[in-house]
């Protein structure tokens, strides 16, 4: 057998994890699988990028942040450079003797996938994304890494507020999904969460942080950088005239909540890339082996068209076209949203 992998969309923090699970699971099962790795994505389906990866080679790759692999976030084959290049990709598929793909990715790379397990590619889905907004999957590896990365920005930034009776703001990532930044925010102990699920009122908000300021002195507010989309499209509404869209939600509020309070300054932090990059969290590279252990039974069992997912801590399997095109956003009642709401952090 000869078995593909790639990783697609963004890096993220325990994809080398999954890799090295599969390649070993694979391996150990049947010595004479061969595996080989598609670089940067479905870039390389229709490039012909491929190359083995041996045991040898993911062995000690269970902590490494990035994908030995690469990837490509605008790697989509369907539109290759103006054109549909799908047939290509199957070409360079059956050239290189693939039996099966395992294709490792977010919500766009699992779409993909979808669309060639449709043109009768075996496929086995990966979830993967610190947003944590894969449909059908309760947990993605990156995700843990990613709260870890805001809860010690928020705890590094607290005593800057505190020093400089200040009110922080945190942008996280999360443009369609407030996954990071609650239960980051949770975690970093953020006085105020502002997510794209939640209806939003800039005038509850500053209350929240008056109060904050004149209790301790100094605020911190985790903002998803999604919250003035969708459902809180309305937040760009409140905010003064000529404050620009382009400098993110997180300065946005800092223009909005400027100069209300005497000798307290608001200040942003934008995290960004700092949340997908580095080493995975102990619980992250427990997730991607699991994953990848499952991946791999999946190709051993025949059970194509499909990924596996986390529900009620058993990985599980969930056809490829149940998640294509769909998003796991934050429930209204959610049990996270109502701790939030219990200690004051959700002003609405």
């Amino acid at each position: 057998m000869r078995v593909g992998v790639l990783t697609g969309g963004g890096d993220c923090p325990g994809l080398n994890a999954v890799i090295r699970a599969v390649t070993l699971a694979l391996v150990q099962h049947d010595p004479r699988v061969e595996v080989l790795g598609v670089e940067r994505g479905f870039l390389g389906l229709v490039e012909g990028h491929l190359r083995p990866v041996l045991p040898e080679q993911v062995r000690d790759l269970l902590d490494e942040g990035g994908t030995l692999l690469g990837t490509h976030n605008r790697a989509n084959p369907f539109d290759y450079q103006g054109r549909d290049a799908s047939a290509e990709a199957l070409s360079v598929a059956r050239r290189a003797g693939l039996d099966c793909l395992v294709a490792i990715g977010g919500d766009g790379t699992l779409t993909l996938a979808a669309r060639f397990a449709e043109l009768g590619l075996p496929v086995v889905g990966v979830p993967k994304t610190i947003d944590n907004d894969i449909a059908g999957n309760e947990r993605s590896f990156g995700f843990d890494s990613a709260v870890a990365v805001v809860a010690d920005a928020l705890n590094r930034l607290k005593t800057t507020a505190a020093s400089h009776h200040r009110i922080m703001v945190v942008e996280t990532m999360g443009r369609d999904a407030g996954w990071i930044a609650l239960e980051g925010g949770l975690a970093g102990g953020a006085d105020a969460i502002v997510i794209p699920e939640q209806p939003f009122a800039l005038e509850a908000l500053a209350r929240r942080l008056e109060a904050c300021v004149a209790r301790q002195g100094h605020g911190l507010v985790c903002v998803a950088e999604g919250a003035g989309l969708g459902d809180g499209a309305q937040l760009w509404q409140q905010l003064p005239d000529g404050v620009s869209r382009l400098g993110g939600i997180g300065n946005a509020l800092v223009h909005a909540l400027a100069g209300r309070w005497p000798d307290v300054e608001v200040r942003a932090t934008v995290l960004g890339h700092l949340q997908r990059g580095g080493a995975p969290t102990a619980f992250d590279r427990v997730l991607a082996t699991r994953f990848g252990v499952a991946a791999a039974q999946a190709v051993v069992d025949g059970q194509f068209g499909i990924t596996v997912a986390l529900q009620g801590d058993r990985c599980v399997h969930v056809p490829l076209s149940a998640v294509a095109g769909q998003n796991r956003r934050v429930p209204a009642g959610h049990e996270l949203l109502r701790c939030a709401q219990a200690l004051g952090a959700l002003p609405e």
